[in-house]
């Protein structure tokens, strides 16, 4: 953790392996549970910390969401001069301020992702629990895509300190 996220109150990051298909990845945020969720559901607060900075080159270009049960979302990314890359899902479920569940669709390796948002007085812990279909695809997100997470965790902690 960065020392501007330490200063703003932020907490611990933690990214654990369940069984052979689970990822668990959890932060603390010194912010309202509201605050925090809706980050995670109002497109224009979500596209200001989602991309990761260290993703050089790749730019949201497109943020569609329909944050609620049975609703889809796509996020469409350029990169370059490349075609823009699509991902996309539907929302399974959800309960205001406490839970977002969403698939990821565009590929066979797609998780589910249930991110839950616990209010501890004047913190939230966010906790992201993804299930993979299999333990390969576990693996490749682990070498790739999920690792940023924790970055974006870290954007997001300071979008709520502004």
């Amino acid at each position: 953790m960065d020392q501007e996220n330490e200063a703003a109150g932020n907490g611990h990051l933690g990214v654990d392996r369940h069984g052979d298909r689970g990822l668990t990845i959890s932060r603390m945020f010194r912010a309202p549970r509201e605050a925090v969720y809706a980050a995670w559901r109002d497109p224009a607060l979500f596209r200001r910390w989602w991309v990761p900075q260290s993703a050089h080159g790749i730019h949201l270009i497109g943020c569609d969401t329909q944050v609620r049960t049975g609703g889809r979302y796509r996020l469409d990314f350029a990169t370059g001069d490349a075609e823009p890359i699509a991902f996309y899902g539907r929302y399974l479920d959800l309960i205001e301020n406490q839970r977002i569940v969403w698939t990821n669709d565009e590929g066979e390796a797609g998780a589910i992702s249930t991110v839950t948002f616990d209010e501890l007085g004047d913190r939230t812990q966010v906790i992201d629990h993804e299930l993979y279909p299999s333990t390969e695809s576990l693996e490749e997100a682990f070498e790739s895509s999920a690792l940023a997470l924790p970055e974006q965790l870290d954007h997001l902690g300071l979008l709520l300190c502004t």
